[in-house]
């Protein structure tokens, strides 16, 4: 049985940094391309980040040049460091393993097979 998790959220003020981790068990996490997710209440799930099987990253505009993916396939994680946290950075944040190795169309949800539960992010001013 596949589950992934994901770890790491909490409450911080504007400016601060966080790292989430994805880990994964009944998969090898870097057999896959990983995406990272967010979402706030009443939103669809807004696509954040992918990484895949070989390093190759993408990222959202919103979050270009503040959040940063990357994997370490002995720990079988992928990790989403965030800095310079905006106030509408605030949400629910999932990571995703892609259908393949490559980031296809990573920003669509249908893309993905295997989600955590979520963890959540709170950024305070």
């Amino acid at each position: 049985q596949v589950q992934v998790v994901e770890s790491g959220g909490g409450l911080v003020q504007a400016g601060e940094s966080l790292r989430l981790s994805c880990t994964a068990s009944g998969l090898t996490v870097g057999d896959y391309a990983v995406g990272w997710f967010r979402q706030t209440p009443g939103k669809e799930r807004e696509g954040v980040s992918c990484i895949n099987w070989s390093g190759g990253s993408y990222v959202a505009d919103s979050v270009k040049g503040r959040f940063t993916v990357s994997r370490d396939n002995a720990k079988n994680t992928v990790y989403l460091q965030m800095n310079s946290l905006k106030l509408e950075d605030t949400a629910v944040y999932y990571c995703a393993t892609h259908g393949g190795i490559w980031c296809r169309n990573w920003p669509l949800t249908s893309e993905y097979n295997y989600w955590g539960q979520g963890t959540p992010v709170t950024v305070s001013s």
